[in-house]
């Protein structure tokens, strides 16, 4: 893995690849690159507008031969792979892909980015700022870095990429090819969620070319805010989960764990339903409960704790099929509340590929359409739980097996990418027409046929 740091002071210990030595005038921009914030125009597709605007000098800093994606996430690239990353690595075949995270914030009193790269030559790009800094000085500060890692990459053309509406604090100055808003959750109604957040948002919409949604009650929740909303449910890598299917090896630390065993995989954190899990656990002490993943946001020490529930931590993606294939029953044990009125939890379909008999509280994104097409069982009380969890172990499993498999047989997260990408290049080829012919695009705006649903079917097709 490659590995490297910008800084404006050179490290006492670690090995530097690369460092960014971009000198700043008195007025506190680089030479080279403009750091005054300016209004984006439309127009912004022409190679050479698009350098121009950047602030290069062609002959000094000619474009590379590849487009750039920039995209801004509230979430880690190494936290848990879920959408982002399945989008962004095939996004990487064809354009570079830099990943910038939010900062974090030291004693050392130096401003600096920290650049390493990931398989499929992803670049994580991770500010670290000062402790002392002002919510205007923090802002100010990652557009300098931003900055610096545009001159240090010869980033011209460009694509901006938004999961937290908060980056557009540093990110306004930028004249991107095109602007999407990959909306994969209702971050306002997450805990800590920042109090701007929902005005940035609005702006973002304001500002965005596209918006993609991570679930359809989210796209109906967001397709009145902006002309071009559509909606990308949870996909699969059905291959990847498909092996827990045949394998038969248990992980070290899962093996000794008594069967039946229920499984369940992701982040544990307020929207988990502790008071179900403990429920289970006690109603049937014979069943033995494995939990998978980070402890986010809440207190360990809140987590129900019994004899038969087991937590094993994160597990890399990789070794995921390992532990499913283990378990008798998947779980998707879900509070009902505010944090998840609006999610369509990745694990459903993966769990399914895995061959996994699935229960679930009524999450409305899993209820539509795996609950209708009695793929997953839908419980919310322990009680009614309990006994879904036992139909489940006791139904025909060769049938459950082929419904879920015609069912997500025309499903994948390459045909998802697809469809995004063809929206996105329609855009831009939509752009360059209109600087060379002066007239307004009609592509930016929403096709007739998606004036109703403006959904995805789950070939990746719109819908109407």
């Amino acid at each position: 893995m490659k590995h490297y740091r910008y800084e404006k002071e050179p490290r006492q210990s670690g090995k530097v690849k690369s460092r960014s030595s971009v000198p700043l005038k008195k007025d506190g921009s680089h030479s080279g690159i403009s750091l005054k914030t300016q209004p984006r125009t439309r127009a912004r597709s022409s190679p050479d507008q698009i350098v121009e605007a950047a602030g290069f000098d062609q002959d000094q800093n000619p474009v590379a031969d590849r487009r750039a994606l920039i995209c801004l996430s509230h979430l880690r690239w190494d936290f848990v792979y879920q959408r982002p990353q399945h989008l962004l690595t095939r996004s990487a075949r064809a354009d570079r892909v830099f990943f910038v995270e939010e900062p974090i914030f030291g004693e050392d009193g130096r401003a600096r980015l920290e650049v390493s790269e990931r398989a499929g030559g992803i670049c994580v790009v991770v500010p670290h700022l000062p402790n002392n800094l002002r919510e205007k000085e923090i802002a100010a500060t990652e557009q300098r870095l931003l900055d610096e890692l545009f001159v240090e990459h010869k980033i011209g053309e460009h694509l901006l990429w938004y999961y937290t509406p908060m980056a557009l604090d540093f990110t306004r100055h930028l004249k991107p090819l095109c602007v999407i808003y990959d909306c994969m959750d209702e971050l306002s109604l997450f805990k800590g969620a920042p109090p701007a957040l929902k005005e940035r948002e609005a702006e973002l919409f304001a500002e965005a070319d596209l918006v993609f949604t991570g679930g359809q009650s989210l796209y109906e929740a967001k397709r009145e805010l902006h002309p071009r909303v559509y909606a990308f449910p949870s996909s699969i890598d059905a291959a990847h989960f498909a092996q827990a299917r045949t394998l038969t090896e248990d992980p070290a630390d899962q093996a000794g764990i008594p069967h039946p065993r229920l499984g369940f995989c992701g982040v544990l954190d307020e929207r988990m339903d502790l008071e179900l899990l403990s429920g289970i656990a006690c109603t049937r002490p014979d069943w033995h409960l494995v939990m998978i993943g980070p402890i986010v946001k809440i207190n360990p020490a809140d987590l129900p704790q019994r004899p038969n529930i087991h937590y094993l931590g994160p597990k890399s993606y990789k070794n995921l099929p390992a532990y499913l294939a283990g378990w008798e029953v998947a779980l998707l044990p879900f509070a009902r509340n505010n944090s998840t009125r609006f999610i369509s939890p990745t694990k459903t379909p993966e769990y399914l590929a895995a061959g996994r008999p699935v229960v679930s509280t009524s999450i409305r994104d899993v209820v539509r359409p795996y609950g209708k097409q009695k793929l997953v069982h839908i419980a919310d009380t322990t009680d009614e739980f309990v006994r879904s969890i036992e139909s489940a172990m006791n139904e025909d499993a060769a049938e459950r097996v082929r419904r879920v498999d015609a069912f997500l047989a025309e499903t994948s997260w390459d045909l998802t990418w697809q469809r995004m990408d063809e929206l996105i290049e329609g855009v831009i080829d939509a752009r360059r027409t209109t600087l060379a012919t002066n007239t307004r695009p009609t592509v930016l705006q929403r096709p007739a046929t998606l004036a109703v649903t403006g959904g995805i079917d789950r070939a990746g097709n719109l819908v109407a």
